[in-house]
């Protein structure tokens, strides 16, 4: 007799950047086991790049990427915008429908990219009823005026309602209440799950020496990694780091900076080439992040959810430098993770080298004052996704929002 399989379905859309593709892995792999199924529909290049464990795989889309905040065009291949839209959707509804889920978990857009996902959505609710559908949100969207227009024109505050069982937000409520922000309304609010954020696994101490070591950082030298992510809008970052070193250097601290895959390759180049000069090394991709941060005494970023989330793991004290543009995501959560004592940032507007070796050189010398309030945050989302799986599998529909 065949064994029956619990089957995870995963949409994320991946429009760019590491961020979508990175939490959704992580999501993945803490959820399958002999018995669980994950299948995960992903527009992300990159995604093959990522070592993938048993009974998790992806089915790749046509890449789309952004040029505006409502025009895409195709990422690789020469076609109309609308006909990769075409293919994208049509491989998103056949995919389900072969794979008959019993949970579908669409990552951080209602609908999908240019609602791509509506018709499988409203699919499985007429020929699957039984399937979960789970809209999962990271902590912070955007500001609340932009969020609330956007879900109100687009009516998904209606699909949030009727096509949703339940909505899980990859944050903490004390931190940021998107229930509240949001202006969700009570049917939604009654679903909605606050997980807690997505930890990273936790690099034990030897392999950050060994990290350490690769990078031939002495015992009496501190280690700053600067990342950018995916990298597509972090030139003027370490653009500032890099005009700070040339100033003045450090004394004992060492950089490594990675620049993210989807930085442009001639900005990579220049970036290269003046580091080269202050004998750092930069690297456009790194696959062990983790270690690479429990390695670091500072990390300096933009402060995406992903990184966040990996800091915050390793306990590393973090410079953040959000960017306000087109979201202000990131700029919340710097606030917010400040209010907290956990990190500093510098505002994007203020950006520059004076402002850089200022924050950077405090830091390094106060390192112990930012890393006790990160001791007591607990990042416990896997845990708490995996008891709201239990219970949704054992038929228990109650919600803790």
């Amino acid at each position: 007799m065949a064994k029956h399989f619990y089957n995870i379905l995963m949409y994320s859309h991946d429009t760019y950047g590491l961020g979508h593709i990175r939490r959704t892995m992580s999501i993945a792999g803490h959820l399958r086991d002999d018995e669980t199924n994950v299948l995960i529909l992903t527009g992300s290049p990159i995604a093959g790049r990522f070592t993938l464990p048993e009974h998790v795989d992806f089915v790749r889309i046509p890449g789309m990427i952004k040029k505006t905040n409502d025009e895409y065009h195709s990422l690789s291949i020469s076609i109309d915008p609308e006909h990769a839209l075409n293919i994208r959707k049509a491989i998103i509804l056949a995919t389900a429908q072969t794979f008959q889920p019993d949970l579908f978990i669409v990552d951080k857009e209602p609908l999908g990219l240019k609602k791509e996902v509506l018709p499988t959505l409203q699919w499985l609710k007429e020929h699957c009823p039984a399937t979960r559908t789970v809209l999962g949100l990271r902590d912070i969207m955007d500001d609340r005026a932009t969020v609330r227009r956007d879900w109100t024109n687009r009516r998904v505050y209606q699909h949030l309602e009727e096509l949703y069982s339940e909505i899980w937000v990859y944050g903490r409520r004390d931190v940021y209440d998107a229930v509240k922000e949001y202006a969700m309304p009570v049917s939604v609010q009654k679903k909605t799950f606050f997980t807690g954020y997505l930890p990273r696994q936790v690099v034990p101490a030897k392999k950050a020496a060994k990290c350490r070591k690769s990078f031939s950082i002495r015992s009496d030298e501190k280690m700053i990694v600067v990342t950018t992510g995916g990298g597509g809008d972090g030139f003027e970052m370490m653009d500032s780091y890099l005009t700070m070193l040339e100033e003045g250097r450090l004394e004992k601290v060492r950089s490594i900076l990675i620049t993210g895959p989807f930085m442009p390759i001639e900005l990579r180049r220049r970036l290269a080439k003046r580091a080269k000069i202050l004998g750092i090394k930069v690297r456009p991709f790194f696959p062990r992040m983790e270690a690479l941060f429990a390695a670091a005494d500072l990390v300096v970023s933009m402060g995406g959810y992903n990184t966040v989330c990996e800091i915050l793991s390793q306990k590393t004290v973090s410079l953040l430098i959000p960017r306000d543009h087109p979201r202000q995501e990131q700029l919340i959560r710097a606030k917010a993770l400040k209010d907290l004592g956990m990190v500093d940032y510098i505002p994007w507007q203020e950006l520059d080298s004076s402002r850089m070796r200022e924050k950077v050189s405090f830091m390094l010398e106060n390192l112990e004052q930012f890393q006790r309030p990160m001791e007591d945050f607990v990042l416990d989302g896997i845990s708490s996704i995996k008891e709201r799986l239990e219970q949704s599998r054992n038929g228990n529909k109650g919600y803790n929002s």
